[in-house]
């Protein structure tokens, strides 16, 4: 549960980031800190004040354009190749890490900072607060896209089988492998480059759970 001065501060946040974030990214964002207030309860209720505001600023960026994003790299002295162009999706990520150091910087620890930045790819490694905000960003209830459908159900049916945390902790692996199938096979539908640190996370949690059994 959180204190009442933390509740003031993410409800101060919450209006900051209304003035950033407009129409359906912001109602997007809205939901993934609803999603992540749940999940936050299963996994990691002390974090529950941290992964809220990590959800509320993770697309702080988003609504900028191509050219904007460059700009916001050169900005702050982001450095990115050719190869980044070509996923311009994954830039937001990067340009959110420091716009927070900057405008919201009673926000920048490490551990939100490392949830913005890998809510997109994913990474090899991912701590509990990464997964939780690239799993709530993918199953958040706004999102009505058939594989985010998916993905919501498979997570919460399982949920309901689990008898301990051990097996919330597979479910979760489970649905986070699941959830990069849908995405690198969605990238490969439409001819799009995939984003090296995506393969690196969902091999990762293939070979961890091939490891402990």
């Amino acid at each position: 549960m959180l204190t009442k001065k933390q509740e003031e501060d993410l409800a101060g946040l919450r209006e900051k980031v209304a003035g950033v974030v407009t129409g359906k990214r912001l109602t997007h964002t809205y939901g993934v800190e609803r999603e992540i207030t749940r999940l936050s309860e299963i996994y990691a209720p002390d974090e529950e004040y941290r992964l809220r505001a990590a959800a509320l600023l993770h697309d702080i960026t988003k609504q900028k354009k191509g050219d904007e994003q460059t700009a916001l790299c050169d900005k702050y002295g982001i450095k990115y190749t050719k190869e980044d162009t070509l996923m311009p999706k994954t830039f937001h990520a990067r340009t959110a890490v420091e716009v927070i150091k900057h405008d919201f910087p009673e926000f920048a620890d490490d551990y939100i900072l490392g949830a913005v930045r890998y809510h997109t790819t994913g990474r090899k490694g991912m701590t509990t607060g990464e997964k939780l905000l690239y799993l709530a960003d993918y199953i958040e209830d706004t999102r009505t896209f058939e594989d985010c459908v998916k993905l919501r159900e498979y997570f919460y049916t399982g949920l309901e089988k689990c008898a301990d945390a051990k097996d919330r902790e597979s479910l979760l692996s489970d649905t986070l492998i699941l959830s990069f199938d849908m995405t690198i096979r969605g990238l490969i539908d439409d001819v799009t480059p995939i984003h090296q640190d995506t393969f690196e996370a969902r091999n990762y949690l293939i070979e961890v759970k091939e490891f402990e059994q």
